[in-house]
Parts: structure tokens; C-alpha cells; sequence
């Protein structure tokens, strides 16, 4: 069984003490082989803030840790940071690599930068991203479950984050499905939920859903939500395939199950 913790928008630096305790107690009893962060892994991209970040990656004791960076982890009252080396901190934590793959024979993980350090705040994914993800997803193996992370999000479930959307995920969207892709992992909006993109986006070939994750730790949580992570689990042996993602919410002094979503995934 295949056990992924996803987490996004850590926000370092406006991290709640009890939350990252609740996080750590929960990777030792899950144990994920791989833990996904997808993007805003600190709130202004600051190196004690990068420096926390990684010293919290390493106590999960996960052997897979793979990042994104969000629009917070570029520099944003530094302009000659922000124009000349905008991921000088990012690399300097989790290498410079903006976009890392995880292959396994079970798992293919690929990572996709949707962050500009022209943008503020909006996100957008190129014609040249789009193509090098479809190209690596038609290439995964037949047992593995294919998942892309980006930070910003492909599809929103609320008229007032549609500004959040990401720039270009019709187009990935599309593409991404024709490929072999099953999930889509993101954030930014701090909202969890899970969604068939079919559903959305009229004439995918082929079921793609789109996983959106909480503020995992962080108190910039949206008004009368809590932190919250999701958890997918995988068996590859599995018939029919089929993977589970757990939504798990900070109740308290811990992380609860909330809902299970069964998604049946295509060969």
C-alpha cells in the first residue's frame, strides 16, 4: 500500500505550534512513503523561514519529501531579490530543482512550478509545461498512479476564487487527462476538497480529479475552516484500480478523518 501525505501552504513563520505537533504525530502513525508540499512552504520567503521548513521536513522521517514553490516563497518586499534570484531560498532549502519527479514502480509524481516572479499573487502554466508533463505522464507504467502538483488551482468550487485559478488549465487540464494523468494535487486557496474534472471541463477523454489541500498548519486559515491534509492511499494490486483520499482536519490537539473519497481510476 502506497500512503502519500499532502500538505500545502505551510505559510512558515505564521506556523501554529500545536498544528505542526498534531502534523508530525500524524506522519509517525501513517508513516508515508512519500510526503507531497505543495507550494507556499513559507510566508515571505525568508531564510530562517525556508531554514524551519526543512528542519520540519526532515522530522517527518518520510523517505520521499517533494516540494513545490508557491507564490509566498518568492521574495516580496526584497525587489532585487525578487527580479534577479526569486528562488535563491527555495534552492538554498530543497535544491534547484523547481520541479522535481518521483518514480517508482507504483507512483509517478511530477512536480510543475506555476509560480512567476512577475505575478504577485496568480499562477500559470506554459505551453512548454503543459507539453513536458503530457509527455512524462504517457510514459508512466501501467501500475503506477499518476499524479501532477502544482500550487495554484485548476478548478475552483466558489465564484469568489475564481481569480485564483490557475493561468493555462484548460488547456493542462485537457492535455494532462489525454495523457494518463489521475490527480491533480494543489492549494493556494486553503480549502480542501476533491472533484472529477469531467465534470467541470466537458470533453476529457479520460477522468482526471483535481485534489485541493488545506492550510496544513499555518493560522491563516479561512474564515470558520481549521487546518486540514489529505492523504492518498494507493495499492497497485488492486482490482478494479481504485486509490482513496482522506481528508483530515486539526481538531483539537490532533488530525481527524473527516471524509474518504473512493476514486475508480482508469487503465
Amino acid at each position: 500500500m502506497n500512503v502519500i501525505l499532502h500538505l500545502s501552504d505551510a505559510h512558515f513563520g505564521t506556523e501554529r505550534p500545536h498544528a505542526v505537533a498534531a502534523l508530525l504525530r500524524l506522519a509517525r502513525e501513517q508513516k508515508p512513503g512519500v510526503v507531497i508540499l505543495s507550494g507556499d512552504i513559507t510566508q515571505r520567503a525568508r531564510r530562517a523561514q525556508f531554514d524551519a521548513a526543512r528542519a520540519f521536513a526532515a522530522r517527518l522521517g518520510s523517505p520521499v519529501f517533494l516540494v513545490v514553490p508557491g507564490n509566498h516563497d518568492i521574495p516580496l518586499f526584497n525587489v532585487f531579490a525578487r527580479l534577479f534570484a526569486p528562488y535563491a531560498g527555495y534552492a538554498r532549502a530543497f535544491g534547484s530543482d523547481l520541479e522535481p519527479e518521483y518514480d517508482s514502480p507504483e507512483l509517478l509524481v511530477v512536480g510543475v512550478n506555476t509560480t512567476r516572479a512577475s505575478r504577485h499573487v496568480h499562477g500559470e502554466v506554459s505551453s512548454a509545461q503543459i507539453r513536458r508533463v503530457a509527455d512524462r505522464l504517457g510514459r508512466a507504467g501501467p501500475e503506477q498512479l499518476r499524479l501532477v502538483v502544482v500550487h495554484h488551482p485548476v478548478h475552483v468550487i466558489s465564484v469568489n476564487d475564481e481569480k485564483n485559478l490557475l493561468r493555462g488549465h484548460a488547456e493542462a487540464v485537457q492535455a494532462w487527462s489525454s495523457a494518463g494523468g489521475d490527480l491533480v494535487l494543489g492549494g493556494h486557496i486553503h480549502l480542501p476538497y476533491v472533484r472529477l474534472m469531467g465534470e467541470h471541463l466537458p470533453g476529457l477523454t479520460r477522468p482526471l480529479w483535481t485534489v485541493q489541500a488545506g492550510t496544513a498548519m499555518s493560522s491563516r486559515v479561512r474564515k470558520g475552516g481549521t487546518n486540514s491534509l489529505n492523504i492518498v492511499r494507493y495499492d497497485a494490486r488492486a482490482v478494479p484500480r481504485a486509490c482513496v483520499v482522506e481528508r483530515w482536519d486539526l481538531q483539537g490537539e490532533r488530525f481527524e478523518l473527516i471524509e474518504n473519497t473512493h476514486i475508480l481510476l482508469a487503465r
